[in-house]
């Protein structure tokens, strides 16, 4: 391929990495409030919780990039940029998905830790951040990873919106070239190397968060002082 065609490869990356970036900071977001109000004690807070999961899991994702890029801006007379109608579409879409996995975790939470909380007289928001999420977050980890390389592989359904995005960017230097095999080829190794980087950083979160989670303290032995005359030396 000509330096050319590369430069348009390589800003395909990078409206990649942001459209990642951002869809995966909505969808964190979004995993954790629709999460943690999955296990709120008010019944109407988990119904509308459940029901916001249920709707936006049960939805195709490019379907859903249809609906807010296309659909939303006759309806209501405004028009998102492709940038923030992907983001919008993918971080709502993978944040029902991270939900579920937030609201395991929480569940998988010893509850004699729930029980201890309520005996110190912690309120529920206390409980949820003094002992539950630290408890719980570590869990998460091995799950949001999995999660957030479907979100990267998701990212390449914004490219139905004509955004320069890596699998658009690709398209163009295929029909460039007339060429399919080089230019996906490639794409392929490049989104094999996203991947690698983040689940490696993922990785290292995990030992980070879990590095003395559970591990009892390390008693020192204290010397036992050896009576005179004893014969021991």
């Amino acid at each position: 391929m000509t330096s050319g065609l590369w430069e348009l490869v390589l800003q395909g990356v990078w409206v990649t990495i942001q459209l990642l970036f951002f869809s995966s900071l909505l969808a964190t977001a979004v995993s954790f409030v629709v999460g943690i109000a999955r296990t709120h004690r008010l019944w109407i807070v988990r119904f509308l919780a459940g029901f916001y999961t249920e709707v936006f899991r049960g939805t195709s994702a490019l379907v859903m990039i249809f609906w807010v890029f296309f659909v939303l801006p006759p309806a209501f007379g405004w028009q998102l940029v492709p940038m923030w109608a992907g983001t919008l579409a993918l971080g709502l879409t993978y944040g029902a998905y991270g939900s579920e996995i937030v609201r395991g975790a929480l569940g998988a939470v010893d509850p004699a830790q729930k029980e201890g909380g309520i005996a110190l007289s912690f309120t529920p928001w206390q409980r949820m951040k003094l002992i539950l999420l630290p408890q719980a977050v570590p869990e998460m980890i091995p799950p949001f990873s999995n999660l957030l390389i479907e979100l990267l592989k998701g990212t390449a359904l914004v490219s139905i919106m004509g955004m320069g995005d890596l699998a658009f960017s690709a398209n163009l230097v295929r029909l460039a070239l007339q060429e399919s095999a080089e230019i996906y080829t490639y794409v392929l190794l490049i989104y094999f190397v996203i991947a690698f980087l983040l689940t490696r950083g993922m990785r290292g979160l995990e030992k980070k968060l879990k590095a003395g989670v559970g591990k009892a303290p390390q008693k020192k032995t204290a010397a036992v002082p050896v009576p005179e005359g004893s014969g021991v030396s």
